[in-house]
């Protein structure tokens, strides 16, 4: 006779598959796709009063809670790297790095690498790389000679690189948050990586010019900074960022604890004064959160989500299955499971498999910290896969790219393969790379 414990268990995670299901079938976001599914699950857990009926609503609200901070982060992230481009910073940049290096395209990409991971190694989402250093790049990209295709396999993979990238990233705090792991010694382990395999997908899909621009025809179709732009004042507000983080390293019980979202916004205080254009710093921050809703109700309702999954059993239940799989077996699995589960859930795939799945493999010797540097280099794929697709949709979008997308995704297959490698090998080596933890902050 079946346990009547797995039974309810599976009947709940049998109906908030079917609410997810169903709510896709409707054609809603993804994020009404999980409150569906959360909602349907506490439903079905209330019949046998896991939770009851009465703490349903409790445990929703409350966990919108869980990512708060993680939350603020993305905001006031944002808005930094927001008026560091509304104040012409970014446009700057690519003009000079084209200007200084259009003959040597290979050092000219790779400086254009490093400014595509900057802001979404501050906010941790590689979509605010595409939104705001995206369209600029891909058009100092075609002027370097690379096809639209090759630009928009570049921009993708960089961008889901740059939500990997230190000192942000969400997977990571997601994960830390749900094993009571510190969010420390990131800065290597994710870092090395990050720089490297970066550098590999400029070499394999940049190294060859589908065509030639002069260097004056691309500074004259680019556009222009405004007057009184200058290094001092884009490098600034970065200054302000990183001095504040740096100080806080060097000197922890001299530095008061700011914390990332004061330190943001400190940056963003001084990235609008060194502005040489007029910014309405409120308009701004309004209309970027207005664009961020759609990654803060993920987030909120990932929170919602895992609770549910845990009064109920369900997380539970997940746990016991990654325990009990064969490990060679769980390896294999996580080259394909992880970028499909980020393509269905984004950010919630952190919380509901890598947090189980983390405490297994910490249990059986291997390095936590490496093991969930390894994990976030994967989930990055997930976003060009469908139903979301979000980095993939977006680079498509600003790259100006037109054929198809399965065409575009194609050709990111050599760089995909390396990351897959990569973040695989990192997790089986874990305990062997542990030096990367020791080195970084």
């Amino acid at each position: 006779m079946a346990n009547p414990l797995y039974a309810h268990i599976a009947a709940v995670l049998s109906v908030m598959a079917a609410a997810y299901a169903a709510a896709r079938w409707r054609k809603l976001g993804v994020e009404l796709c999980m409150l569906a599914a959360a909602v349907a699950g506490g439903l079905a857990g209330a019949v046998v009063q896991t939770p009851p009926i009465g703490e349903l609503a409790r445990h929703l609200v409350e966990g919108t809670f869980t990512y708060l901070d993680v939350m603020l982060v993305f905001v006031t992230a944002t808005i930094f790297i927001t008026i560091v481009t509304e104040s012409g910073g970014v446009d700057f940049i690519v003009r000079a790095i084209v200007r200084a290096f259009h003959r040597q395209h290979l050092v000219a990409l790779l400086l254009l690498m490093i400014l595509i991971l900057i802001p979404g190694a501050l906010t941790g989402a590689g979509s605010v790389s595409v939104l705001t250093v995206g369209a600029p790049s891909a058009l100092a990209m075609g002027h370097l000679g690379l096809s639209k295709r090759r630009t928009a396999a570049i921009l993708f993979i960089v961008a889901g690189l740059s939500a990997a990238a230190p000192p942000v990233n969400i997977w990571a705090m997601v994960i830390c948050a749900g094993t009571a792991i510190p969010y420390v010694g990131f800065t290597y382990a994710l870092g090395i990586p990050v720089l490297l395999l970066g550098t590999f997908t400029i070499l394999t899909l940049g190294w060859r010019r589908d065509h030639r621009v002069s260097r004056d025809e691309a500074l004259r179709a680019m556009p222009q900074p405004p007057p009184g732009m200058n290094w001092w004042r884009v490098l600034l507000p970065f200054g302000a960022f990183f001095g504040t983080v740096a100080a806080s390293r060097l000197w922890p019980f001299a530095t008061p604890v700011m914390g990332l979202p004061l330190q943001f916004t400190l940056a963003a205080i001084v990235a609008l004064l060194c502005s040489p254009r007029r910014i309405n710093a409120l308009a701004l921050s309004r209309d970027t959160v207005r664009r961020l809703v759609p990654l803060l109700a993920t987030m909120a309702i990932v929170g919602s989500l895992q609770q549910i999954m845990t009064v109920t059993g369900v997380r539970g239940a997940i746990s016991y299955a990654v325990i009990a799989m064969p490990l060679a077996l769980l390896y294999v699995l996580l080259v394909v499971l992880l970028p499909i589960s980020e393509g269905l859930l984004t950010y919630g795939a952190a919380a509901i498999i890598g947090i189980p799945l983390v405490w297994y493999l910490d249990s059986i010797g291997l390095h936590a910290t490496i093991v969930i540097a390894g994990l976030s280099l994967l989930w990055p794929l997930g976003d060009g896969l469908p139903p979301t697709a979000l980095i993939g949709r977006l680079t498509v979008m600003v790259s100006g790219y037109e054929g198809s997308y399965w065409s575009f995704l194609k050709e990111t297959w050599l760089p995909w393969l390396a990351i897959t490698a990569a973040g695989i090998g990192m997790i089986v080596y874990s305990a062997k790379l542990s030096a990367l933890v020791a080195w970084g902050l």
